[in-house]
């Protein structure tokens, strides 16, 4: 992927150097321009410090609004979260915590998100029915790393059937499944779409924390089409959600609307 990776010719600890000395030399001479126009100050005098420190706000504040920027601007290039986080020497966690919704496009309806992707050369569509906003985050972010996607979120089986029926919606070219949600579960709704003439064709991967047992038996009961535990650990859960893309939206044919 391009700009996945970036190299820098100095050490964190040399690039930080660098950069205290360049602040310190512009924040120096910014602060002696505003008292410019004020007598000159007496030793004892704290105007030049608090100057000093005046401009260090603002020039942190103009640093914060320019790295926002960067990562958005780093996002729409292909980069994620875990990208960022490594730019600024922080985890995927900290980055997602200092620029929130760097792949949300909209959240205008509470039970619907459509994430809109900007590359239409690989735009495939995926129907996500999740309800956690967290995991809901982190298979966003790991879908983007792979490519464009259509994707779209719902929060449950009656919003998910909603979205499938309604005339002009697109048709999905895979359903990622969770099967503990509220008003219409998982496990109801898969049958559902397998028992539906016009839905039964479209590849269903449950994607959920369960190991039970009777809930991998009826998944499969149910023609699911794969049925995945989410990993615990967030690089694990990361691999399995690009596995998952890689093989129904990249390997496998998929059946013609």
């Amino acid at each position: 992927m391009p700009g996945k990776n970036f190299a820098l010719r100095t050490t964190p600890e040399e690039t930080a150097l660098i950069a205290d000395a360049e602040v310190d030399s512009l924040a120096q001479s910014l602060a002696r321009r505003l008292l410019d126009s004020s007598p000159r100050p007496a030793p004892e005098d704290p105007a030049p410090a608090l100057a000093l420190l005046h401009v260090l706000e603002n020039l942190q504040q103009a640093a914060e609004r320019l790295q926002r920027e960067a990562a958005v601007a780093a996002a729409r290039a292909g980069a994620g979260y875990p990208q960022l986080g490594a730019a600024c020497g922080m985890s995927r966690q900290g980055a997602r915590r200092r620029w929130p919704g760097l792949f949300h496009h909209s959240d205008e309806k509470p039970t619907e998100h459509p994430m809109i992707s900007t590359n239409p050369s690989r735009a495939f569509d995926v129907l996500l029915v999740e309800d956690d906003m967290a995991d809901a985050m982190l298979i966003e972010e790991a879908l983007a790393e792979r490519g464009a996607r259509n994707l779209v979120q719902v929060t449950d089986g009656v919003a998910a059937l909603e979205h499938l029926r309604a005339p002009g919606n697109s048709r999905p070219d895979l359903i990622v499944l969770d099967l503990n949600m509220p008003r219409m579960n998982g496990r109801e709704l898969l049958k559902v779409l397998k028992s539906d003439e016009d839905l039964q064709s479209i590849p269903v991967v449950v994607l959920t924390t369960s190991t039970a047992p009777d809930d991998v038996t009826g998944a499969y009961s149910s023609h699911a089409n794969a049925y995945v535990t989410k990993p615990v650990n967030l690089q694990e859960f990361e691999q399995a959600v690009q596995s998952i893309d890689a093989f129904y939206l990249d390997t496998a044919t998929r059946p013609r609307p």
